[in-house]
């Protein structure tokens, strides 16, 4: 193999930022279920029980379908769609 070639995707500012937060995300989800292991159960606005990582994947889908939105209906700067997905994250972790 030559050489790890990503020139085929556009990796600007922000979409480099989503996928790093992303990472980031993950990374302190794992810490989090280390020294807290179970994921705090609960039931919310769904009616079915979720855990900390459930929210979290439900917060990643919701923030993908935010931008594919954005992108779909507008053609303002993209920070707005990321801003709007943290919110939306935390609307889940706190309501669902």
């Amino acid at each position: 193999m030559d050489e790890f070639d990503l020139s085929w995707m556009a990796w600007t500012q922000p979409t480099a930022t989503f996928f790093g937060v992303i990472l980031l995300l993950i990374i302190a989800m794992s810490v989090w279920e280390y020294f807290s292991p179970g994921g705090n159960p609960r039931v919310g606005i769904l009616r079915f029980e979720t855990t900390r990582g459930d929210r979290l994947f439900l917060s990643l889908l919701a923030s993908a379908f935010v931008h594919l939105g954005w992108l779909a209906t507008t053609t303002a700067d993209l920070w707005w769609a990321t801003g709007l997905s943290g919110i939306v994250a935390v609307l889940i972790f706190v309501y669902v």
